[in-house]
């Protein structure tokens, strides 16, 4: 077992934390909507290439009336990169030894109407340190209001953090969330962030500071919209529109998505990395 330092800690617990709101915030959700659905925590454990024990983490897993389909796992892993892995990942090149921690959310919702989410905070050590993340909003039937809200939420974030920052990350979000194959974006976008590096105690208080916001504009934005959306009536054309937007959805994250790779490529559960991908989907 590695003993993590106070940083690694700090972060791995933060996560935990509002790993824990988001989940009663959704549950309380279901709960409006005369459901009853409760998250399914399911922790597992991971292997380093050696075969030496590389950490885990817990999946959680959650299907209602609302949400058709949400995952919040967070996961505390380390080892060393293969190779060639190494050769792509910051501060690896001469040494492939890392740590990370993080907490990765998707929802897929059952009315078209709410939109569907991502979001995913994460803590890196290799020879560098940062950290990285983002959330966007992905809707099959786009709302200006509902996208201004969720942006602005984002945006006093960001601008607590560094000014120019929104600017910024939500340009990262709108190149890195693009399907180059269809020629369009995955939802209306939102921030992406990577490489916030620590080279000191104050600019880790900083940097996990800052994506702490981002998951308190998360759970202020998001679940607002649902309870807004969640009761409108929809139709069968709705729901096909949904169906091949999730398609779209699918064949970003696994072509495109660097979380995805980097979960596959370490050893990470396989359920968990693959939670994003929606219960049913079609392809045109």
């Amino acid at each position: 077992m590695m003993e993590l330092d106070d940083r690694q800690k700090k972060a791995r617990a933060a996560f935990e934390s509002l790993r824990d709101r988001i989940c009663a915030e959704f549950e309380a959700i279901e709960d409006e909507a005369g459901g009853d659905a409760r998250f399914a925590f399911t922790p597992w454990d991971r292997l380093d290439d050696n075969g030496q024990p590389g950490g885990g983490g817990v999946r959680g897993s959650f299907r209602g009336k609302i949400f058709e389909k949400a995952g919040v796992n967070v996961s505390t892993v380390w080892g060393s990169f293969n190779e060639e892995f190494a050769k792509t990942i910051k501060g690896a090149e001469t040494d492939p030894r890392f740590f990370a921690t993080g907490i990765s959310l998707v929802a897929h919702m059952a009315n078209p109407h709410v939109p569907a989410v991502h979001m995913n905070l994460r803590f890196l050590n290799t020879t560098k340190c940062w950290f990285g993340g983002g959330a966007d909003l992905n809707p099959p039937i786009p709302y200006k209001e509902d996208t201004d809200a969720f942006h602005t939420a984002l945006f006093n974030a960001c601008e607590a953090h560094e000014p120019g920052d929104y600017e910024r990350f939500t340009k990262w979000a709108d190149d890195y969330f693009w399907i180059p194959h269809r020629n369009l974006h995955r939802g209306v976008g939102g921030i992406f962030y990577d490489h916030l590096e620590i080279h000191d105690e104050e600019g880790f208080t900083k940097h996990l500071a800052f994506s702490q916001a981002v998951g308190e504009a998360f759970l202020k934005a998001f679940p607002a919209i649902v309870r807004k959306r969640m009761d409108e009536a929809f139709t069968a054309a709705d729901r096909a529109t949904q169906l091949e937007w999730r398609g779209r959805y699918a064949e970003f994250n696994l072509i495109y998505d660097r979380g995805t790779l980097f979960g596959l490529k370490t050893g990470g559960n396989v359920d968990a990395i693959l939670m994003s991908l929606p219960p049913l989907a079609t392809w045109r």
